[in-house]
């Protein structure tokens, strides 16, 4: 009988910022990676939500350092693993597809962790990474989720040039909610009546913050804008959003670390 999923994790697959972000990076993953018998790595994986997805491209390993969410993702049958991302237990070059979904921007060493990503995948192997966009978009809902930093694609590209990874795919995403969520974001913040988008949780079983959740219409609506925007996706990159995809390959010149 099927595990009955938590508010959460069924949040993880409904919410539309996450419908968004998986369909998005899927479409731009699926117009790179060579083959689907991979062996893939999901750098921070929580409670396992992407590599059901990641499973597409072959076998998926997932480590994440909160054992609360991998009590989960081992619930659903995963191989997921308790690990630091700035210290993987793997050797080198074992991964031909490592993934690192908004991970980096948590995190005091962003470069450090992509040196890992590195370090981990095979030659000519890729690197997928999402970020949080443009640091004068920082609000609450950052210090919510414990971010570090915010990137401008440009910033993100040149970390991962210095990691040895070549950026092959870059574009922003939530490209067409952009016009009205940035000035919103701006205007609230200056009133100090910033929309809140995620709230700490009273839980100490929750393994992240909680989405403020949409109404049915307008998550419905939110949900299609993802879609129109994976139809974009497949041909073209968008120059600005709240987020950003990037694919990159190892590059086979070594790093200093």
């Amino acid at each position: 009988m099927p595990q009955e999923l938590t508010p959460q994790q069924l949040e993880e697959d409904s919410h539309w910022w996450f419908a968004s972000r998986t369909r998005a990076l899927l479409t731009v993953l699926d117009r790179c990676v060579p083959g689907r018998t991979l062996d893939v790595l999901d750098v921070g994986c929580g409670a396992g939500n992407m590599i059901h997805h990641l499973s597409r491209y072959g076998k998926v390993v997932g480590i994440d350092n909160n054992p609360i969410p991998l009590k989960i993702a081992h619930e659903r049958g995963y191989d997921a693993r308790l690990a630091s991302a700035e210290d993987m237990p793997f050797e080198d070059e074992s991964f031909a597809l490592v993934t690192a979904l908004d991970v980096i921007e948590h995190c005091e060493e962003d470069s450090r962790i992509l040196r890992e990503c590195r370090r981990v995948c095979t030659p000519g192997g890729l690197v997928a990474v999402t970020v949080p966009a443009f640091q004068w978009l920082w609000s609450n809902n950052d210090v919510i989720n414990d971010h570090k930093r915010r990137y401008s694609a440009s910033e993100l590209g040149a970390k991962l040039s210095e990691a040895g990874l070549a950026p092959k795919r870059m574009t922003y995403n939530n490209f067409f909610i952009f016009p009205l969520a940035a000035p919103l974001i701006i205007a609230r913040r200056r009133t100090e009546q910033e929309p809140e988008l995620a709230t700490p949780s009273t839980n100490e079983e929750a393994y992240q913050v909680e989405m403020e959740p949409a109404s049915p219409p307008v998550n419905a609506m939110l949900t299609g804008v993802g879609w129109l925007e994976a139809a974009v996706l497949r041909f073209a990159s968008f120059p600005f959003g709240t987020s950003i995809i990037c694919i990159a390959q190892k590059e086979s010149r070594a790093v200093t670390l």
